[in-house]
């Protein structure tokens, strides 16, 4: 794990209670004035401006001992003329450049998923566009890409079971056009017209069949989208694993894997070592990760987690101990990030989105603070002051300096007092 510049210990302790103090006084109402000049000051560069060093860049050999994605978010145009809930505009230079900063860690993207705002900003379109973007990029570089699949295309409700279907379909096809793994995604517009686990049994069982590729099975969990409370058929839990399970072992040579995000490491760990051996699990537990992937004596778990995306440099090099038998040094590096995931992913978990792209935006890979949906607004203040504070503790920005200058900004924009870049100066 990288620890924090030892220059900037002292100041970051200090910046964290005055501006948590300033933060805790406007939140009660006594608001302090905001720093001259910093409320409306640009970032330095274009719109499009890519992560310094990372685009382009050669990836690092693969991992061994696990294959890791990270879900990776989506950079939107900060100038386009759009609307909340209008299709997203997306910066491609900035958007593909956080992709090449993943591979260059030497872990997978996993494309278009929740994390990219899929379904809460980015359509189908806009997602569509992404695939291929993202996977001719990938075939530059050599870099691992799994791409989801799933029937956004069709309106929230009164889709048919047909309708499912031919959505599915159709973007499995472009999936795997473009040369990616697919990640069958669950489905809003399936859930709502299922009438039980009959339904995902038949309409798996087709698509697995035809195609081309193994592919990873996603179990989202309601507590990432409450559309999806009952998925395969039950709302109980024991009921709607065993149906997953059938599918599963019904086309095995068909499933690469099967990415779970229930946020429940026992139930996981279960699951897993009912699996057929040539199945991985993928974790997408942002809460247990590090547990889950170090594993047990029966087994271990992969990753595809939205976490990963601002823990990339720090998440590499964990699995690196991994990789040289070194399970004390992986859980040493990795087990300190859990404090900030579920921090990130606290309840409402679906909105975990905006501390990612906060945390991109401060660490530079970014020129601005702007979601699709307009979902930067969807945390507070204090939240998204404690994701600085824990994510700067982890020594996770390149930049400390410009970290705080920017947090110091976004502050002034809320109207809380004196920025944090201007209280470490001060004490250094």
């Amino acid at each position: 794990m990288n620890a924090a510049p030892a220059s900037s210990d002292a100041a970051t302790g200090s910046v964290s209670a005055s501006v948590t103090a300033s933060v805790t006084a406007s939140v009660t109402g006594s608001v302090t004035e905001p720093a001259t000049g910093s409320v409306t000051e640009p970032a330095t560069g274009s719109v499009t401006e890519p992560a310094t060093g990372s685009e382009g860049a050669t990836p690092r050999p693969p991992l061994r001992s696990r294959t890791v994605f990270a879900a990776a978010h989506v950079v939107v145009d900060p100038l386009a003329d759009t609307t909340p809930d209008g299709p997203a505009a997306l910066d491609w230079d900035a958007t593909l450049a956080f992709r090449h900063h993943l591979w260059a860690q030497g872990l997978g993207v996993a494309e278009a998923m929740d994390t990219a705002q899929r379904g809460t900003g980015l359509d189908w379109g806009g997602a569509a566009e992404l695939i291929r973007r993202s996977a001719a990029e990938a075939k530059a570089v050599g870099g691992l890409l799994a791409c989801g699949a799933g029937t956004d295309q069709l309106p929230p409700h009164g889709s048919s079971l047909t309708d499912v279907r031919e959505a599915y379909e159709e973007q499995l096809a472009l999936v795997e056009d473009a040369g990616a793994r697919p990640i069958l995604m669950a489905s809003r517009q399936l859930a709502a017209a299922a009438t039980g686990p009959a339904d995902y049994l038949e309409l798996y069982g087709h698509l697995l069949r035809q195609t081309a590729r193994p592919v990873i099975l996603h179990w989202l969990g309601p507590m990432f989208d409450p559309a999806l409370d009952g998925y395969w058929g039950s709302a109980e839990l024991d009921a709607a694993t065993e149906t997953f399970l059938q599918i599963i072992a019904a086309h095995p040579d068909k499933v690469d894997g099967v990415k779970i995000s229930l946020l429940d490491a026992d139930r996981e760990v279960r699951l897993r070592r009912r699996l057929p051996e040539t199945v991985r699990c993928y974790t997408g537990d942002d809460f247990h990760y590090p547990e889950l992937i170090a594993g047990d004596d029966h087994g271990f778990s992969h990753a595809l987690l939205g976490i990963f995306d601002p823990l990339a440099p720090l998440a590499a090099e964990a699995v690196r101990h991994l990789d040289t038998g070194d399970t004390a040094g992986f859980r040493a590096a990795l087990d300190p990030t859990v404090a900030l995931s579920r921090h990130l992913f606290q309840a409402p978990t679906r909105y975990y989105k905006t501390g990612v792209v906060l945390l991109a935006w401060l660490a530079g890979h970014q020129s601005h603070f702007t979601m699709a949906g307009g979902l930067q607004s969807a945390r507070s203040l204090p939240h998204l002051w404690r994701a600085y504070e824990l994510a700067d503790g982890l020594g996770l920005f390149p930049d400390p300096e410009l970290a705080a200058d920017r947090m110091g900004k976004l502050l002034a924009v809320y109207g809380v007092g004196e920025t944090a870049a201007e209280k470490r100066g001060e004490e250094e």
